[in-house]
């Protein structure tokens, strides 16, 4: 059960933007505290989780994620992603594949036994998700998607700031 959070303001009605950005910071932790109990039990590191979850997004949108696109999205260099992918490769996370009608290309794939055992560490996260959200009405969960969507962009456009253009500072 949670606790009601403190809120910035007095007013018990109203929702600062201090009191969203300490709830977004938290649900962030939370989940970060998830996928490094996942990477643990996998013997993962936190960037593994990272590029794995980029692998699979990008088969979501029926693309390949090449080992360039995951170089570039990680902010590591090639070499420190051909480690990468060698560890998740070793641990049968991932497997490099060619796909058809060019044979020169790399794309990353997850095979069905390792989405099998993301989906025994995920789906019950999604059933609780499910669950804690049955009192939302369809109105509510638009505003939360855009809320969600929102912010995530914002958090982007912050994150570039800081940037990873140079991939030799992430080995």
């Amino acid at each position: 059960m949670m606790g009601r959070m403190t809120r910035d303001s007095g007013d018990e009605q109203a929702l600062t933007d201090l009191d969203l950005t300490r709830l977004l910071q938290t649900l962030t932790v939370e989940s970060d505290r998830y996928a490094e109990r996942f990477g643990a039990h996998h013997g993962l590191h936190r960037t593994d989780v990272n590029a794995l979850a980029l692998i699979l997004a990008a088969a979501r949108r029926g693309d390949h994620m090449s080992p360039t696109a995951l170089a570039r999205e990680l902010g590591l260099s090639p070499s420190a992603t051909t480690a990468l992918i060698d560890r998740l490769e070793a641990l049968g996370h991932v497997r490099r594949a060619r796909p058809a009608g060019d044979r020169r290309r790399v794309a990353l794939e997850v095979p069905e036994a390792a989405l099998e055992e993301g989906r025994r560490m995920f789906v019950p996260l999604a059933a609780a998700f499910a669950a804690a959200w049955t009192g939302f009405d369809a109105t509510e969960r638009e505003v939360v998607a855009r809320f969600l969507e929102v912010s995530t962009e914002a958090m982007r456009e912050v994150g570039a700031e800081w940037g990873h253009d140079d991939p030799q500072r992430r080995r």
